[in-house]
């Protein structure tokens, strides 16, 4: 028969290996993070794009080119993306940003950004941070600040 102390012993050695198996884990997606930035700072060059339309969707074979859709791993392909379509010289072309860049891209005006292969990295010339959407609580704390100072 089992007492309460075996219990606690089984229940000790199951959350060790959990968390074993997350510090692993977590450990290897690291790498992969910094490998992908440090490819991304070596390709990336600035270029100015016309942005036709953006969505903030699933990645499918439609709204991404063939060999990048192939090339997502399954649990990206599950989630939304942000998606941009935008002409980039003579051809149009889907690229795909983070959601700050994507929050504060401008529709329907030239833009000029940093690219690497198909993903946007950043907008150039435009202050990201002053361009974003606001929370109901940041614009309240704005206005105080604002007539707190007069």
């Amino acid at each position: 028969m089992l007492q309460a102390s075996d219990y606690f012993i089984i229940t000790a050695i199951i959350i060790a290996l959990v968390m074993a198996g997350l510090v692993y884990f977590s450990r290897k997606n690291y790498k992969k993070v910094i490998e992908s930035q440090d490819f991304i700072e070596a390709n990336k060059m600035t270029v100015q794009i016309f942005v036709i339309d953006k969505k903030f969707e699933r990645p499918t074979e439609n709204n991404l080119p063939k060999n990048i859709f192939e090339k997502l791993p399954k649990s990206a392909k599950l989630k939304k993306m942000a998606i941009v379509k935008a002409k980039v010289g003579p051809q149009i072309v889907t690229l795909m940003c983070d959601k700050p860049v994507y929050e504060v891209l401008p529709t329907k005006k030239n833009v000029k950004v940093e690219i690497a292969g198909v993903y946007i990295v950043s907008i150039k010339g435009m202050n990201l941070a002053d361009k974003k959407k606001k929370t109901l609580r940041e614009k309240a704390s704005l206005m105080v600040k604002k007539h707190t100072k007069n």
